[in-house]
């Protein structure tokens, strides 16, 4: 997994005509895939542009080791152990017949993700190393075959989901280290693979046919492609896959991966066409000015990795990780955070306390963040960041979070024109003073200390649509 490069913000519009967020009232589609009017995506994406904060789950046969080989630890992310130590195809496979998670109750799963302000969760349904947490016909190197386990582990977790009131989404990767048709790209490395000769057809139909098999048996709202960087795999294949996918269910919302397109968040790949996919995939980075016009999600992890390893402690703060996730909705992205569960099922005691630290504060202040749009500010602020949210009466409300609380009990707004109506504080509705002063706003008789010192939140109610210099 890697992290984007911004393309040129000059061919941004020409970008989104096929992401449907331009200015066309009917966006343009690339050949094979479905039309859909600008209207059409924008009910197809709400529930998600709503969302704003969901969890990533990275969990298959690599949890066992834990990131330690024959008694040595190995470097890097725990799910890229296979990779790194260089374990052979014959040897890994063993580790299903001790695949035995006899502590997974998605039920509490769902409830970790849903009292911590999750409003979806994507999970791995098959990684890199090409084991498959679900019933697939097409391969018996899954874990209703190959474990003790023995029962599918994705569909009573999209149940669970549904029955709690969560979106269920899954993760699927293009690269496969077992998959016959792949073949090492090195002695001393799987990747990145290369395909054989006369077989790449072979592999493309099994992974449209287990796409079917996920679409069918766990209706995932969202297919969380990734692994698209080897060679042979290319843009081309990524637009059959779309749109294979976009038929088989209309309302399914698919990530730019699945069109090699993460080296070009703004809507163009490297060569200047457009991209196949929903939404942009910066991973282990929020950027700095977001990526305005277009849909995106910043996939993070609390430690150092993705999957469950024994010797990563270096944990995150909570302050730390709700900050990011303010962080990205006041740029109008959505934060998907990320749990290793173990072998056994269940996800570490530190990620659940993390969790309920980010759930405390969103139980008081989630108006702020789901729902809301991008700060009407263009730079970031010295004290923290903005969220707005239009409300019925056709005013709007900015949500202020306040990070460096101010030492004179006085805020100011920079270059905001329009006029305020109201302004509170959203934990206790206490009224706040406003004054103008000149080109800004100031805020007066604040509170001495924050009333939380991760972020405090001030309600500013404005007229009309906000217009900050």
């Amino acid at each position: 997994m890697t992290v984007f490069a911004a393309m040129r913000r000059r061919w941004l519009v020409l970008g989104l005509l096929f992401l449907g967020i331009a200015t066309p009232a009917k966006a343009e589609s690339a050949p094979g895939i479905p039309p859909e009017t600008v209207e059409q995506r924008d009910a197809r994406m709400k529930w998600w542009r709503d969302a704003r904060f969901g969890m990533f789950i990275h969990w298959g046969l690599y949890a066992i080791p834990g990131g330690r080989w024959k008694g040595q630890p190995v470097g890097g992310a725990g799910e890229w152990i296979m990779n790194t130590a260089n374990i052979p195809v014959e040897e890994y496979e063993l580790l299903a017949k001790q695949f035995n998670p006899v502590k997974y109750d998605p039920a509490q799963w769902v409830r970790i993700a849903k009292d911590a302000g999750m409003r979806y969760i994507v999970i791995t349904s098959k990684h890199h190393d090409g084991f498959c947490l679900f019933d697939s016909k097409v391969t018996t190197y899954d874990v209703v075959d190959a474990t003790p386990w023995g029962k599918d582990l994705l569909k009573p977790l999209a149940e669970e989901c549904r029955k709690q009131g969560l979106h269920f989404c899954t993760y699927y990767s293009i690269m496969d280290w077992h998959h016959p048709a792949q073949m090492r790209g090195s002695d001393r490395a799987y990747n990145p693979t290369r395909i054989r000769e006369g077989r790449k057809r072979e592999y493309m139909d099994y992974m449209k046919a287990q796409l079917k098999e996920l679409l069918e048996s766990c209706k995932p709202e969202v297919l969380w492609f990734d692994g698209e960087w080897p060679d042979w795999y290319t843009e081309e294949d990524g637009r059959e896959i779309y749109a294979f996918l976009r038929e088989l269910d209309p309302k399914l919302i698919i990530n730019n991966r699945v069109g090699k397109c993460r080296k070009g968040m703004e809507g163009l790949n490297q060569e200047g066409r457009q991209c196949v996919g929903d939404f942009g995939t910066p991973e282990q980075q929020i950027p700095a000015s977001g990526l305005p016009g277009v849909d995106w999600e910043s996939c993070m992890t609390m430690n150092d990795t993705w999957g469950f390893k024994y010797d990563d402690h270096n944990w995150k703060s909570t302050e730390t990780l709700i900050r990011n996730l303010i962080d990205c909705a006041s740029k109008g992205g959505n934060y998907l955070l990320n749990v290793g569960p173990t072998a056994e099922g269940e996800i570490p005691a530190p990620s659940v306390e993390r969790l309920q630290g980010i759930g405390r504060w969103l139980k008081v202040n989630g108006e702020s963040i789901y729902a809301t749009q991008a700060s009407p500010w263009g730079k970031q602020l010295s004290w923290g960041r903005c969220t707005q949210k239009k409300l019925d009466d056709g005013t709007t409300r900015l949500y202020l979070h306040v990070f460096n609380w101010p030492g004179q009990g006085r805020l100011e707004l920079p270059g905001l024109k329009n006029d305020v109506t109201r302004a509170f504080l959203l934990a206790n509705g206490r009224e706040v003073t406003i004054r103008r002063d000149g080109g800004k706003i100031v805020l007066e008789a604040l509170p001495e200390k924050p009333l939380d010192p991760v972020a405090t939140v001030i309600c500013v109610d404005v007229k009309g649509t906000p217009q900050a210099d």
